[in-house]
C-alpha cells in the first residue's frame, strides 16, 4: 500500500486505484497527473490539458498547483463545460472555478474559457471545438457525476459517437440537484436548465485520462460505470475503453463495487 492506496484493479482497459480517504485519492491523482505532464513537456516541449471544474477536483488541482516540477508556462488549459447565461463572475461559473483554483495560482501559458453567456452560442461551440481539435489533449482531468455524466453529457444527451466537439445540452434533474447538493445553488429552480459541454468523443480522445471520483454519493455511479454495461445510460462507462485511463476512488465511492 502506497500513500493510502488500499487496492488496485482493472476495469476493462482502465486502471482503478482505491484510497482510504478522498484527500488521498485526489492528491494521488494530482501526483500522477503532474508526473505525466512533466514527462510530456520534457518530450515535446508543451502540454495541453482539460480540467473538470467541480468539488471532486479540489485536491487534484491543489496537488498540481503545489508540484514544483511543472512548467506552467508550457501548459495550455481547457475546461469542459459552462452553464448557459451565467456570467463568469457568478460563484457557480466554471470559468471562475478554473480561474480561482488553477489559473490565478500558476499562470499557464494559455487558457481557453468556454463562454456560456456568449451572444452566439453556435459560434462559441464551433470556435471552442476548433481550438480543441487543433492539437491533441495530452491529459484530461475529469470526474463522474451523480447520474454517471462526464462533463455535462447526461444520459439523455450522451452519444459515444457524437459528431460534435462542443454542444448545447439540456441538463437533467439529477444533474441539477447535484449542483444544489454541492452548494453551488440554493434551490433547484435557480440552477440553469441548459449548458455548453465538450462531448464524449472529445473527452475520451485525450491521450491520458485522470479521473478522480470521491464521496459516497458517487458510489452508485461508480458501480454502474465500472461494473455495468458500457452504455450511455451511464456515460462514464466509456472510460473503461481507454487504455491510458486511471480512475481514483476512495473507500466510500468504491463501497458498492463487487471487486472492492
Amino acid at each position: 500500500m502506497i500513500d493510502g492506496c488500499s487496492r488496485t484493479f482493472q476495469a476493462d482497459k482502465a486502471s482503478v486505484k482505491v484510497y482510504k480517504s478522498s484527500s488521498q485519492a485526489g492528491r494521488a491523482a494530482g501526483v500522477q497527473g503532474a508526473a505525466l505532464l512533466d514527462e510530456i513537456i520534457s518530450g515535446q516541449g508543451y502540454a495541453r490539458i482539460m480540467v473538470a471544474a467541480s468539488n471532486s477536483q479540489f485536491d487534484v488541482m491543489a496537488s498540481l498547483v503545489e508540484d514544483r516540477r511543472l512548467k506552467w508556462n508550457s501548459i495550455e488549459v481547457f475546461h469542459m463545460d459552462e452553464y448557459i447565461g451565467l456570467p463568469e463572475t457568478h460563484p457557480a461559473s466554471f470559468r471562475l472555478w478554473v480561474k480561482t483554483h488553477l489559473v490565478d495560482l500558476v499562470h499557464p501559458a494559455k487558457v481557453h474559457y468556454l463562454r456560456g453567456d456568449a451572444k452566439d452560442l453556435v459560434k462559441e461551440c464551433q470556435n471552442y471545438g476548433d481550438l480543441l481539435r487543433s492539437a491533441p489533449i495530452d491529459v484530461c482531468f475529469m470526474g463522474i457525476g451523480d447520474n454517471g455524466h462526464i462533463a455535462f453529457n447526461d444520459p439523455h444527451v450522451a452519444h459515444f459517437d457524437d459528431p460534435l466537439t462542443v454542444k448545447k445540452v439540456e441538463l437533467d434533474e439529477k444533474c441539477r440537484l447535484q449542483q444544489v447538493g454541492e452548494g453551488h445553488f440554493t434551490t433547484l429552480d435557480s440552477v440553469p436548465r441548459e449548458a455548453l459541454t465538450v462531448t464524449i468523443p472529445a473527452l475520451v480522445g485525450s491521450k491520458q485520462i485522470i479521473c478522480c471520483v470521491p464521496d459516497v454519493r458517487k458510489a452508485e455511479a461508480v458501480r454502474d460505470a465500472l461494473e455495468g454495461p458500457i452504455s450511455t445510460s451511464c456515460p462514464a462507462s466509456i472510460i473503461r475503453t481507454h487504455h491510458r485511463a486511471t480512475i481514483f476512488l476512495d473507500t466510500n465511492s468504491a463501497s458498492l463495487l463487487s471487486k472492492y
